[in-house]
Order: C-alpha cells, then structure tokens, then sequence
C-alpha cells in the first residue's frame, strides 16, 4: 500500500509517532542505566526516518519498517501479553490497523489477512460526523460522549460468528487547525449538535481534510460474542413480522455464537395443554422447525417419542440432555427418540422445557450432527437465553390467541359493525363495573321495532344430485373392484374371492333403486374392512396388480371410496356458494349507505340473507320508511344480480346445478334479540315467530291446489300477504323491467296453507339472461374458479 486509503474524513491523517518519541528522549535522560541505553539506541535508530516524528502519509514506510515500529511500540504491546490481548494501532473511526498482536492476527486469519476491518451497522456518514465531534470536543469544549458501543464482526474458521467491543485509546493522538478549518460561533456549534443526521451541514462546517489528526491510536477488542448475540436475539425478538424476513438464519446463528457450536439447530415446539400435544409454531414466517415432531404438523403427548424420560423432565422442570445418541440408544428404553434423531443425522441434543408460573409452554430444541458437543455444561448457557424467549413465546401466544379471536369472530360468531356499538357500550359498562370488584349482570341486547328483510337463492334439487353422485361413485367403486376379482387368475382363496364378488355385485344391484339413508356407510364398512384386506394380502397377476394399484391411487384418503362424481358436485357447490355470496356481500357495503342496518348472511345448500333496520340499530339517525322501501328495490334488484351471476357459471361449474330465488316481505316490525347461549340474532316474541316459521317453510311450499314448487330455476318469488305490499313490489318489478333486468310476464298465485299459516301470496317472475341485459356479461374458466375456492 503506498498510500493511506482512508474514507471520506474532516482530516487529513498523519501517522505519528511524536508524542512516543518525546517520551522516549525523556526516558533517554534518566539515570536508569538499562532503560536509557535501550531508549537512546532506538532514537538512533529512528532518526533516519523524521517522518515518523513529523507524519507519515506513505503507508510503505511502515510496512517495509515493520520490526521498527514493533520496538517503538513495545512498551505499549508488551511480548508476554501478545497471545492474549487484541490490539493494534489504529485511527479512530477509521478502516486502518498495523501491529497486531498474534491473538488478534489468528481471528483475522479466517478471511484473509488484511489490515482493515470494518465496524458493525456505522455507514461512511456517521464516520464522518464521529471525527466531527472529536474536534468539537478537543477544540469547543464540548463534551459529546459517544454512548452508542461500537462492535466488530468475524466469522471464524468454524463458521461461528463472533462480537468484539471497540475500545479506543486516543492519549497519543492530536488535533491541529489548516488554512481550510472555519472557525464555528457557538450558535453554528448548537445547530451542528440539533441536526446530527445532516450530513451536508457536517461538511459544510468541517470541510474534507480542513483538520489534521496526527498521532496514532490503540484499538483494543473485548470479546464480547455472548453478550452481543444475547442483545441481537433481544432486538430480533422484538421484530414486528414485517420486519423478520431473515429471521430464522439469524436466530440460529445466534445460538451458534452463544453456544461456540458451528454446526449447532436449533428447534421450537409449543405445548396445548387441553388435547396434551406439541405442535409447531403457526408463525407464518417459519422461524422455527422441529426436530422432534420433523415432518408431522402435531404429536399427542402420548406418542412413544415422548416417554417416561421424557416426561420426567418436563415434570420436574429439568432438559432431557443426550450429549451421545449412538450411546444413550444402548441404555434407554425409549429407541424410538433416538432413531428418531439418528434418522436425521443427530448425534447430540438437548430439549428443555420453556416454562412460565409453572405452566409448559413448550420444549426448545438443540441439536448437532457431532456427539458430546451438547453437554450438562454447557446446556447451563440456556439460562442466559431463556428468559427472552419466554417472553416472546408468550407474547407470540397472545398475538396468535387475539388472531384466534378474531378469526372466531368473523368466522363464526362475527358482530355486525351496524350493532357492534350497543355490545362495545354494554362491554364498557362491564369494565368500569368490575374495576371496583362488584357483580355485574350483563344486560341483554335487544333492538325493537325493526323491520325484517329475508332472501335466499337456494341449489335446486341438491339433496336428490347428492344422493345421485354418491351413487354413481359407488357404482364405479363396486364395478371397478367387480373387474379386478373376475380378472383374478390365482386359485388362492378361490371360494372366498367367489363369494365376495357375489355380494359385490348385489351391492351393485341394490343401487339402481333409490338410495338409503344408510347405504353408503354400509357399503364403505364392507370395501374397507372386507375387500380392502383381501386386495392387499393376495398375490394378484401383473396386470391386475397394474389395475389394483390404480385403484388405490383413486380413492379418496379420508373416506376410502372414490369421489369422483361428488367432487365435481361439492366443487360446483363451493363454486355457486362463493360467487354469489360474494356478490351480495359486496352490494351489502353499497346498502349500508342507504341506511344502517343489521346484515347476516348463510351458506348451506345456496345463500340467504337476513337484514333488519330501524331506529333502534342507528339511534343517531332519524328512520323514514323510504329506507325500508329502498332497501327492500336494493334486495331484488340484488337477486337479479346473483341470478345473473349463476347463469354466466353454469357453462364451467363441473357439474350442472340450477337455483331458485325467494323473497319473504314482512311488514309488521318486530323485535330481535341477541341468544347469548347461541351467539347469534333471533327474532323475540311468539307473534314475531310467525316470521321464522314462514322463513324455514315458505321455500318447499306449492302453488295452491297444485303439486308445483312456488319457485322455479332463473325466477324470482316473492312472498307476501298483505295488497299494499303486492302494489309496492310491482312498482319494483315494473320499473326493472323497465331496466331490462326481468321478463315482461309477472305470475301471481296463491300459496298452500302452512303449518299455523295461511293466506299467503306470491308474485314469480323471471329474470333476463340473454346479453340484451344491461349488465355486462362476465366468462370464467374452470381452473379459475378453483382457485378462487381454495
């Protein structure tokens, strides 16, 4: 190197000797005879280079004088101590070291030689602003303490990654003006120190190379490996989840460096107490695997990999510390853990129990490919980590049980956001309540003098194509399985193979009349427990071998049947379900503008809604029956969408289905109130029941005096009983056709008399499918409706 290659500095750097020279021609005088004659002969030697007093700019200098600079320095890098301290002569805040000791030559030897080194998570601006402040502080009094510890990262031959703490010496070091330096008021000092991330200001201030820094520095590393990796597993536990993409390298690296093992994994499993199983971390970033539990997703606790021994050490708080596999397999009685662990190149482990107030959070997993590298010693250095984790698994368990939560409650048992105030007050209420310890009796909730709105668009015939596909599976099943045995060239078990082909075929036979409610589960009992067993015990020919094989491959691994024809069925189903309910859902955000109401909506065998509005879900808001009018214009017009939205599926669904539409038109108000028991919304009062048992009865219901169903596949019925909501729902229906939405022909009837109901009516009519419509014709692909259900 014939130059110092430093970074963007203020200084211009002189490597100096001069302060330890000085002190050298004062030693030179003293009346200690060995120690002045040692002195002078080293002046002597130095004189001929003056640039080692007055600055050296030409690294050479020192490179091709190295033994010189190494007797300069001696006193300062004593021999006896060379093998165990790191130390070099450096610039502060600077890439530039000479004169290693021999322990800090060995850590740098890994990655080559070289005589620089880089400081951890410090860019090239914040460099510069550190020498900055060295010069407020020498020359402005000031007293800027740099709290901020700066570190040193290498890997070593082991691949483990090791911390040192920078520790600056700057005795021999000073700090001189050039021609360049500006001269800083103590106003421009306080602006310099209020904006420390403007680098621009910093070298306005301190122009590049307008100081000189002469002298040298002694750099010394503190080996600081566990307690940075302990800080960096702190700082990454505390990531947010957007925030850990590299997570799980860096956790194991951690435990690498704490533990001083390369080769060391490191696993996690997490306890549920209630089904007494480990199961891993639904962590979506993966963080954690297991070694333990490897492929499977969860183990009961009572699976043979965790035995007695196991168990005693979650019992008693204590790690199940296996320094050498190989020679725990010859004298414990649980073989399988250990084959387990062989099986996956494991030679030394250690599970320990991660524990809270005395409950079992789950079991942390260490792991190596070498034997004794896990030990009772140094399974101690858990303790220093524990305690985080503790409490990051916890807080993971928190987060995980609020998504929980949440889930349930938009899934499940989800508080519509029209009534979510009136639960949130009576929950406030509750709190403030129970802060001072008194008994609370929750009120119910309950909003009168609503008005209902019900809706379905049900699968037509659903029950009748599901009874028709799983008959034509096991057709299929029973003829394939017929094929395989009259395809049966081997006398073994002739007589019995007879025999069960015979009843195979009379199962065949019992399935050309209608199927029995306990069909199916008999004829699955009998492939599975009768058939199934003879197929794979008996030696078949080559080709029948061919197709037996293939039947396995076929059969569904839940039930063990084919479900061929019932996957092209549920898939339709799952298809039809989707698509509409997510067309209502989204006319439903369009709706709560008309008017806040409470919305609930059903998948079964088609989608039906159930709205209700009034005063009482949106007190702030005064309610005129317009709303219940045009939400009532919102509801049909919304059918004729979902209606639409069947007919441009029914070209890709897997299997044809067709649906029907109903609207039941409730005028009188009524009450809902919330079923604490069920957590849902029901109608209150036996008046109001009336509705619930029109809404349960209404869709199976024929036109009066005729065996005809009221509702019919592409057509809209809706269900009434008084004449003023007849005239309402034709000025709807009119002004849709209007809209090119229906069909001009409008059919009215009356309706059969229901169990406690009588005297209803309805109107029927059908909606436009062709591409006169005024809505735009939408196309799907089969695959892409899949994909959507997944």
């Amino acid at each position: 190197m014939k130059s110092i290659t430093l970074k963007e500095s203020p200084f211009k750097t002189l490597i100096s000797f001069h302060k330890l020279i000085e002190s050298l021609e004062e030693i030179a005088q003293s009346d200690v005879d060995y120690r002045s004659n040692y002195a002078k002969a080293l002046l002597k030697e130095i004189e001929a280079f003056p640039q080692f007093r007055d600055g050296i700019e030409d690294l050479s200098l020192i490179e091709n004088n190295e033994a010189l600079v190494r007797n300069l320095l001696a006193d300062l890098f004593p021999t006896a101590l060379t093998h165990n301290e790191i130390k070099a002569v450096a610039i502060p805040f600077q890439n530039l070291t000479f004169n290693y000791t021999e322990r800090f030559k060995k850590i740098l030897q890994h990655q080559g030689f070289t005589p620089e080194f880089s400081i951890r998570d410090v860019d090239d601006d914040q460099l510069y602003i550190m020498n900055c402040a060295l010069i407020l502080n020498e020359c402005y009094g000031q007293k800027i303490n740099f709290n901020k510890p700066l570190f040193f990262d290498i890997q070593d031959q082991n691949g483990i990654m090791n911390h040192y703490r920078i520790l600056y010496n700057a005795d021999f070091v000073e700090i001189i003006p050039t021609e360049k330096s500006l001269t800083l008021t103590p106003e421009e000092v306080n602006e310099l120190l209020d904006n420390y991330d403007n680098i621009d200001l910093w070298k306005t201030k301190f122009p590049k190379e307008s100081w000189i820094l002469k002298g040298f520095c002694i750099v010394t590393l503190y080996d600081a490996t566990t307690e940075s990796a302990i800080s960096n597993l702190k700082s990454n536990l505390l990531k947010s989840e957007i925030e850990k993409p590299e997570y799980a390298d860096n956790f194991e690296t951690i435990f690498r460096s704490v533990f001083r093992i390369a080769e060391l994994k490191v696993g996690f499993i997490l306890y549920n107490k209630e089904e007494n199983t480990f199961f891993k971390p639904p962590y979506s970033d993966e963080t954690f695997s297991s070694y333990l539990l490897f492929n499977e997703q969860e183990l009961s606790c009572s699976d043979s990999l965790f035995d007695s021994c196991f168990e005693e050490a979650i019992t008693e708080k204590k790690s199940l510390i296996i320094a050498d596999v190989d020679q725990y397999l010859l004298t414990t009685k649980n073989k399988a853990l250990c084959e387990h662990l062989l099986s996956q190149g494991i030679k030394s482990a250690v599970f320990s129990p991660v524990i809270k107030d005395d409950v079992l959070l789950g079991v942390i997993e260490l792991v190596a490919s070498k034997a004794r590298v896990l030990n009772s010693l140094n399974v101690e250095k858990l303790d220093l980590i524990l305690p985080y984790l503790i409490d990051t698994i916890e807080r993971h368990n928190t987060d995980i049980l609020h998504q929980v939560e949440a889930v349930i409650q938009r899934e499940y048992t989800a508080i519509h956001p029209s009534v979510y105030w009136k639960f949130r007050k009576e929950a406030y209420k509750f709190l403030q309540t129970n802060s001072f310890n008194k008994e609370y009796i929750f009120k119910e909730i309950v909003f009168k003098e609503v008005f209902p709105l019900f809706g379905q668009i049900d699968i037509k015939g659903s029950s009748v194509h599901r009874n028709e596909v799983v008959k034509e599976d096991l057709k299929k099943q029973l003829k394939t399985l017929l094929g395989i045995f009259s395809n049966q060239k081997s006398n073994q078990h002739l007589l019995l193979l007879e025999q069960r082909q015979f009843e195979l075929q009379s199962f065949y036979n019992e399935l050309d009349a209608p199927l029995k409610a306990d069909s199916e589960q008999l004829i699955q009992n009998y492939i599975e427990n009768e058939i199934h067993p003879i197929l794979r015990n008996t030696k078949m020919d080559f080709d029948t071998e061919k197709v037996e094989s293939s039947y396995f491959a076929s059969l569904d691994p839940k039930t063990g049947l084919f479900y061929h024809a019932r996957k092209k069925f549920d898939n339709a189903m799952s298809i039809i379900n989707k698509k509409l309910a997510a067309v209502l859902d989204k006319k439903q955000v369009e709706a709560q503008q008309i008017y806040p109401h409470y919305y609930e909506r059903f998948k079964t065998d088609g989608v039906e809604h159930n709205l209700y509005i009034g005063t009482s879900i949106a007190p702030t808001r005064s309610f005129d029956m317009m709303y219940l009018h045009n939400l009532r214009l919102w509801q049909l017009q919304t059918l004729c969408e979902m209606e639409l939205e069947h007919h441009q599926l029914k070209a890709t669904l897997p299997y044809e289905l067709d649906v029907t539409s109903l609207i039941l038109v409730f005028s009188a108000p009524l009450s809902i109130r919330f079923r604490m028991d069920e957590k849902r919304f029901d109608v209150d009062g036996t008046y109001n029941a009336r509705y619930e048992v029109v809404k349960k009865r209404i869709d199976k219901a024929n036109i009066k005096g005729t065996q005809e169903r009221i509702t019919q596949k592409e057509k809209i019925t809706v269900v009434y009983s008084h004449n003023n909501e007849e005239q309402e729902y034709l000025k709807y229906i009119k002004y849709l056709q209007f809209k090119n939405i229906l069909e001009p022909t409008v059919e009215q009837f009356e309706i059969e008399d229901l169990q406690g109901v009588s005297g209803l009516r309805a109107l029927r009519v059908k909606v436009k499918n062709t591409t006169e419509s005024d809505t735009p014709t939408k196309t799907y692909s089969y695959q892409e409706l899949l994909d959507e259900i997944k």
